[in-house]
């Protein structure tokens, strides 16, 4: 039988990973570049180590039989619950002093994304889902997150974070797709995930994402009435091409103009 660990411990690794990122936020931070297929600056900190060595040091000592799959750490263990991962998922934005970066923290269940955090500890911010829905939390008011319905294409606002990394036929898609929207912003990162989510974006495109970049934010798109899906129509927790919108209809609208 799947068991889903308590709200309360994705808020515990939250604290954690806070007390590793935010003392090194707009910090004189060396940088070191990783090896990414396609991009000649992978930029990562210390920030990006030191909480994810803090967070699956945490999870080993509660859960030692799940297994974890980190960004800076890869995968260790296995069985049917898996953590994921990325200790702050927007380094380039965190090296400029933006905070539109956040941790990510995902559970999966027999490979479904259940349970998943974003916390951006410089604006006070949390967004989550459990098995009891999604919510929000800020300076001690919680509330739930839904996202909203604008019915036409044309009413909807689309993000995607940057067009530098879409291939040539996905790019013609989505400016297809940011003609057809009300209108299109850039450089979000999880933030603008969060947003689709709290229900001020409607649309978000990402070309080429990894399971540490998605598996978090599933849940708490979908638990607050969204959808998230693989443009190829793969698992959405693989990774890859991915749509994330507030309605399942707008999704499908989305996804004929993108494809067309």
């Amino acid at each position: 039988m799947m068991t889903w660990p308590p709200a309360a411990f994705l808020h515990h690794l939250a604290d954690i990973a806070d007390r590793e990122t935010l003392p090194r936020f707009r910090t004189d931070l060396k940088i070191e570049t990783k090896f990414k297929e396609g991009c000649s600056f992978d930029p990562v900190t210390a920030a990006d180590y030191e909480a994810e060595i803090a967070i699956h040091a945490a999870i080993a000592a509660a859960f030692p039989d799940h297994a974890i799959l980190g960004e800076e750490m890869g995968l260790t263990g296995g069985g049917s619950h898996c953590w994921v991962l990325d200790p702050v998922d927007g380094t380039r934005p965190f090296i400029c002093g933006l905070p539109v970066w956040g941790t990510l923290i995902g559970l999966m269940l027999e490979g479904r994304a259940r349970m998943g955090m974003m916390s951006q500890p410089f604006t006070g911010e949390r967004f989550w889902a459990d098995a009891d829905g999604a919510f929000y939390e800020r300076a001690g008011h919680r509330h739930p997150l839904a996202t909203r319905d604008v019915g036409a294409l044309s009413h909807a606002i689309l993000h995607t974070t940057s067009p530098e990394h879409f291939p040539e036929d996905l790019k013609r898609g989505f400016d297809r797709l940011a003609g057809a929207v009300r209108m299109t912003r850039y450089g979000g990162e999880c933030y603008a995930m969060a947003m689709l989510a709290a229900g001020h974006i409607d649309l978000a495109v990402e070309p080429s994402l990894q399971p540490y970049d998605i598996v978090a934010l599933i849940p708490i798109i979908e638990k607050a009435g969204g959808v998230v899906r693989r443009i190829d129509g793969g698992r959405p927790e693989e990774g890859g091409p991915i749509i994330a919108a507030a309605t399942a209809d707008l999704c499908d609208r989305a996804l004929r103009v993108l494809l067309a």
